[in-house]
């Protein structure tokens, strides 16, 4: 076991190959199926190997101890298991969070959260990116700069060391830690699939969340797959004269073209999208923008999480007043939208995306960082 450290789930993809031996972490039922027949064995042996990797989460193929000793030699010499290696925890004073950074095969960090709820729900935030190429002017992420995408076994790997780490079972899932999901749409959505594999995680798509600044080929290309899965929007401005500055993707596909997008999306999936909007104080947190927001959205079968800003040094922006906060969802929530003011989980332990690897010491500036957005 891990120490301290579109199509039928867990059914596409292409086997990879490093140095001669095929990672495992991350391929599908049928490439272990296939994998397992290669080595003349029964294909049923590979939704075993799945089992092992997925719902036991073992690092080891010696660990696979309902497989023939012969055919463990033969997949041994074959094929390898690389999980992150734990770098760094930090848990939350009040016990809501435990960020975890880790280190992956190639020396690059990222950064996972888990978070716990009173009602008893467990749910990990997972990094899909080494850093982020989006720039939002808020998030610590795009502090880092952009390295590279993650792989889906990458990705994975960051639930299976949560899930040993703390001993408990995750039930929800968010792809909302470092990077841009939908940038990275293949991996994310493999590991998706895989996360919902009944021998594994066994997490339904009903409990998985993927978040986009707003790439709206992406989002269509979703929309098509007709997966039962959350999307969460990071809107954070009801116009383009802001979102611009906030959201630099949004010179790219601007509101006009993302809200037809996600009207698209709940149309094809029948799923109310969540549109995610931190609040800024005296940046886009007065009344007239609760008003425009509300109207960009009107019709739309979504749902509103108002986050006021978890800080982030070198960035300008503080929370609002919790007045200000109220009586913005206040207005929103008029307008016949339900609306739920988010608390920061892990406030205290820097965990908003990025901000322990910016402490870890692999923050960096980035071309695609935008200057400061200035506030009164």
């Amino acid at each position: 076991m891990i120490g301290g450290a579109g199509s039928d789930p867990g059914r596409t993809g292409t086997a990879v190959a490093c140095r001669g031996a095929v990672e495992l972490l991350g391929l599908g039922v049928t490439e272990l199926e296939a994998l397992a027949e290669s080595l003349g064995e029964p294909r049923y042996r590979g939704r075993q190997i799945a089992r092992w990797l997925y719902g036991h989460g073992v690092d080891a193929v010696g660990a696979m101890t309902d497989l023939p000793r012969a055919f463990r030699e033969r997949l041994q010499a074959s094929s390898r298991i690389t999980y992150p290696r734990l770098r760094r925890v930090q848990d939350a004073p009040d016990g809501s969070a435990t960020k975890y950074l880790v280190e992956l095969a190639d020396g690059q960090r990222v950064e996972c959260v888990l978070m716990r709820f009173d009602d008893g729900r467990r749910s990990a935030c997972l990094s899909s990116q080494v850093g982020c190429a989006m720039g939002c002017a808020f998030c610590a992420t795009g502090l880092s700069g952009f390295s590279r995408n993650l792989g889906p076994g990458e990705i994975l790997g960051q639930a299976l060391v949560i899930r040993a780490h703390a001993g408990v079972r995750i039930g929800n899932v968010v792809f909302m830690g470092m990077g841009e999901p939908l940038a990275n749409y293949d991996a994310v959505l493999r590991a998706a699939r895989l996360l919902a594999l009944p021998s594994g995680f066994g997490i339904g798509m009903r409990r998985l969340t993927i978040s986009t600044v707003g790439l709206v080929p992406q989002i269509r290309r979703l929309a098509a797959e007709r997966l039962q899965l959350t999307l969460a929007v990071s809107l954070h401005a009801p116009t383009d004269a802001l979102r611009d500055r906030l959201v630099p993707a949004n010179h790219r596909y601007p509101l006009a073209e993302l809200i037809p997008a996600c009207r698209a999306y709940a149309a094809a999936t029948n799923r109310r999208i969540t549109f995610e909007y931190v609040l800024l104080a005296g940046v886009n947190d007065s009344p007239a923008e609760a008003r425009a927001l509300a109207a960009l959205l009107r019709g739309m079968h979504c749902h509103l999480n108002l986050i006021p800003v978890n800080p982030v040094a070198g960035t300008p922006f503080r929370r609002p007043e919790v007045s200000a906060v109220m009586a913005f969802a206040a207005l929103v929530r008029r307008a016949g939208f339900p609306v739920t003011v988010r608390i920061e989980r892990g406030t205290e332990i820097q965990a908003a995306c990025g901000q322990l690897r910016l402490a870890d010491g692999q923050g960096r500036p980035s071309r695609w960082t935008p200057s400061p957005v200035a506030t009164p």
